[in-house]
C-alpha cells in the first residue's frame, strides 16, 4: 500500500452526518492499516437545519477525539480537524488543521440560505428564486463563495466544485459553459493566490452522485498548470470508505501530469510521490 493510501483527513462522524461513531471510524482505520485519520466535523453553523455539530456537540467531538488520540497512539495518529463552512460562527480553536467549504448560498433576493448539494429542491428553489431560473448566475455565485473561503487560507480547501453534486443530468446548468469554466476558473485562481492546499475529493463517487471527482478533470489540469498543490481525501462518512477511489484519483492526477501528493500525518504535511 502507497503511503499516500494510508491517510484520511477528511471524514465524519455521527456527531454530524456520518453513520459511524468516532470510535468506530478510529477502530476501522487501525484495522485497514491506515496510519493518520483525521476528523472533520461539520462546524456548527446558525443556519443549518440538521448536518452540522452543535456547540454541545463539537465539545463532545473533541473530548472523544482527545481521549481516541491516547488510545491509539503508536497505532494511527488521530488528529482532530474541523470542517469549517463559509457562514459558521465556530472560532476555529482547538483544532489540528481546517478545511474550509462552502455548502450554502444565500439568496441574494431572499436572505434565505440554501443547502446546495442535499437536497434537489432546495438547489431549483435557490435557481427560481434568487437567481431567476439562471443557473449559471447560482453557479457564479457559489464559486465567488469559494473564493472568499480561499482567502481565509484553510490548511485545505474542500470540494471546489460541490456545485455539481446535484447536476450530474445537466438539469441547473451546463458544466461546459464558458460562464460556468469562467467562474470556476476565478475561484482556482483565489485559491492559488492563497496558496490553498486543493483536495481531491472522491465521496461524492463513492454516494452515488457522481462519476467524477471533486474539482473536475479540467480543473485539476488547470491547478496542474498553476503550480498548485494537492491532497487525496475520501470524505468519509462511513468506515467502509476511508480510502474509497484513492487509487483512481491517483491515476487521474497522474494523467494530469502530477507526479506527488501532499500527505496529512501525525507530523504534519508531507510530499509524497503518487
Amino acid at each position: 500500500m502507497a503511503d499516500f493510501m494510508k491517510s484520511s483527513v477528511h471524514c465524519h462522524s455521527t456527531l454530524c452526518d456520518g453513520k459511524n461513531t468516532l470510535q468506530d471510524m478510529a477502530s476501522a482505520a487501525c484495522a485497514q492499516g491506515l496510519t493518520t485519520l483525521g476528523f472533520t466535523g461539520h462546524s456548527h453553523t446558525p443556519c443549518d437545519r440538521e448536518y452540522c455539530m452543535t456547540p454541545q456537540r463539537t465539545a463532545q467531538y473533541k473530548a472523544t477525539i482527545a481521549k481516541l488520540k491516547l488510545e491509539y497512539k503508536g497505532k494511527v495518529d488521530i488528529l482532530c480537524g474541523i470542517e469549517w463552512d463559509q457562514f459558521s460562527d465556530d472560532k476555529l480553536t482547538g483544532y489540528d488543521y481546517w478545511i474550509g467549504s462552502v455548502h450554502y448560498l444565500r439568496g441574494p433576493k431572499t436572505g434565505r440560505y440554501y443547502e446546495i448539494d442535499f437536497r434537489p429542491q432546495d438547489l431549483k428553489d435557490c435557481m427560481d428564486d434568487d437567481f431567476g431560473g439562471d443557473g449559471l448566475a447560482m453557479a457564479e455565485a457559489y464559486f465567488a463563495s469559494v473564493a472568499e473561503v480561499a482567502a481565509r487560507k484553510p490548511d485545505i480547501l474542500g470540494h471546489i466544485d460541490l456545485i455539481k453534486k446535484l447536476n450530474c443530468t445537466g438539469a441547473y446548468f451546463d458544466e461546459n459553459s464558458p460562464r460556468y469554466k469562467a467562474a470556476a476558473l476565478a475561484a482556482l485562481k483565489a485559491a492559488r493566490e492563497a496558496d490553498c492546499l486543493l483536495e481531491v475529493n472522491t465521496g461524492g463517487v463513492f454516494r452515488g452522485y457522481r462519476s467524477d471527482f471533486y474539482p473536475s478533470a479540467w480543473m485539476l489540469e488547470e491547478w496542474h498548470k498553476m503550480g498548485g498543490k494537492v491532497i487525496i481525501t475520501a470524505d468519509a462518512h462511513s468506515t467502509d470508505s476511508l480510502t474509497f477511489g484513492y487509487e483512481d484519483a491517483a491515476k487521474l492526477l497522474r494523467s494530469v501530469g502530477f507526479e506527488s501528493v501532499e500527505v496529512l500525518t501525525g507530523k504534519g504535511f508531507e510530499t509524497q510521490p503518487l
